[in-house]
């Protein structure tokens, strides 16, 4: 890292470190860096960071502000979960076969796109247990079947009795 108010030295600086095969970053210098810092977001195991490859720092902290006030507020917490929920599938479908685990991916692909990612954050123990007992089938249920619970015919309790008030 070089940050020296003399272009000429930072060059040097740059050019030893390449000889030597040392990665640099010359401050203000882009094509004279190897590497950028970048403005970092973490929420648990999420980490996004943004770049301007040394031309707007400042502006990348605003882009990194921007995306990560559009996320869940607990969106670590549910890239925990889908880890459980592939520690779970792992369990429910062992082994090492090359077919089995394209099953497995194809199957958490599926997942994740078909539920949103508040679904996701609210997903617990309950439903992950329920939504296992759908992979050998590869059927994806929705957030709210897998909640709710529906019966075979796929009407789930709606809330009504059957009664009827006649006046």
């Amino acid at each position: 890292m070089c940050a020296v108010d003399d272009p000429a030295a930072s060059t040097q600086v740059y050019k030893a470190c390449q000889a030597r095969r040392i990665p640099a970053n010359i401050a203000d210098v882009p094509p004279e860096c190897d590497f950028y810092f970048g403005s970092t977001h973490r929420d648990g195991p999420l980490q996004i960071m943004v770049s301007t490859n040394g031309n707007g720092p400042r502006m990348a902290a605003q882009v990194r502000r921007r995306i990560a006030t559009g996320l869940p507020r607990n969106i670590g917490s549910a890239i925990q979960k889908v880890g459980e929920l592939r520690r779970g599938l792992r369990k429910v479908a062992p082994g090492n076969d090359t077919a089995l685990g394209a099953k497995r991916m194809r199957w958490m692909s599926r997942v994740c796109d078909r539920w949103s990612l508040e679904e996701l954050c609210e997903m617990d123990e309950g439903d992950m247990k329920e939504l296992l007992r759908y992979f050998d089938d590869e059927e994806v249920p929705s957030f709210e079947k897998v909640r709710v619970g529906e019966d075979a015919d796929g009407a789930g309790f709606d809330g009504s009795f059957g009664w009827a008030c006649v006046v």
